[in-house]
């Protein structure tokens, strides 16, 4: 018998949770980590993808007892390599016009963990427009604004309010694009569009109609032309995009296809290749796939069981 959508995703969900838990030692910051980063990407990212794949799997609460305490336990792991926020607080006084240590702070400050210090510090930075005036890609000015709403440094109302329906309209998704002529790079861009707007699914209604009506469309094109070639972590995060959309698609086989190839101890692999190298290898390559599927599978577990409209 075939299993439903709320069934695969819930199993990729788990299994994913679980390896990113087994595995989370290899994420940890090497003994000499300053806020320097000279490498952020390979020494510091995965805490916060990590720490936004549990938080939302706590935002949610579809999951069961044992996996909400694995996500709990992932975010005191990752907060406590953090140095309970003061990392970040460091990083944010040496490079304040860097957007990261926010970034990265959102994902615990959701589910409770603050740092008085980075508070005070980010209150002061992100009322700045030269901070918000920072030259950046459209999307990414998105990933900013959505990070300040979740850890309370929304400016609101008034002058200096986020100015959500143009920076959408800034992106290349607010231009609504002709859909064939899309790349890798774009697929990627365009995915974040939705996640920031709509606060990763919390916010469906966020979207604007004609946007809804573009994705619906163009969605299942573009799921088919990457599971085509076996670019699973932009499937993955399709899949995100589908169960951020007021009424998803949720397509019974984009599920069965990409539980086929998850590994049954959880791996989530980033594309076609074979996964070679040892535990600490496969972590670096497959860490980010791994994380993009266990925010898949809740969110798809959430929109199917009715839990957010």
């Amino acid at each position: 018998m075939a299993m439903s959508v709320t069934q695969n995703a819930h199993r990729v969900s788990s299994l994913a949770l679980a390896w990113l838990h087994t595995h989370r030692e290899h994420g940890a910051l090497p003994p000499d980590t300053t806020a320097e980063l000279a490498e952020p990407d390979t020494v510091y990212k995965p805490l916060g993808e990590t720490g936004l794949a549990a938080s939302l799997v706590m935002r949610e609460a579809v999951a069961g007892t044992g996996e909400l305490r694995l996500a709990r336990e992932l975010l005191d792991f990752s907060w406590k390599q953090l140095g309970g926020g003061s990392m970040l607080h460091e990083r944010l006084l040496r490079y304040p016009m860097m957007s990261d240590p926010l970034e990265t702070y959102a994902h615990f400050a959701r589910c409770g963990y603050r740092n008085e210090e980075l508070d005070a510090l980010l209150a002061h930075t992100t009322s700045l427009r030269s901070t918000r005036a920072a030259e950046v890609l459209p999307n990414r000015r998105l990933a900013v604004a959505n990070a300040a709403r979740i850890s309370g440094f929304d400016l609101g109302e008034g002058f200096d309010a986020t100015d959500w329906a143009g920076l959408t309209r800034a992106t290349w998704l607010g231009a609504l694009p002709e859909p064939w002529l899309i790349d890798w790079l774009t697929a990627y861009s365009m995915t974040h569009t939705v996640f920031h707007i709509t606060d990763w699914g919390r916010l469906p209604g966020a979207l604007p109609t004609d946007i809804c009506r573009y994705l619906t469309r163009w969605l299942p094109v573009w799921i088919d032309i990457w599971t085509e070639i076996g670019e699973w972590d932009l499937v993955a995060e399709l899949l995100i995009v589908d169960h951020c959309l007021p009424e998803p698609l949720s397509a019974p086989a984009d599920w069965e296809r990409l539980a086929a190839i998850q590994h049954e101890d959880g791996l989530m692999p980033r594309d076609g290749e074979p996964v070679t190298g040892d535990d600490h290898e496969r972590f670096v390559t497959h860490h980010h796939t791994t994380v993009v599927a266990a925010v898949a599978g809740t969110l798809a577990v959430s929109r199917t069981l009715g839990a957010r409209a």
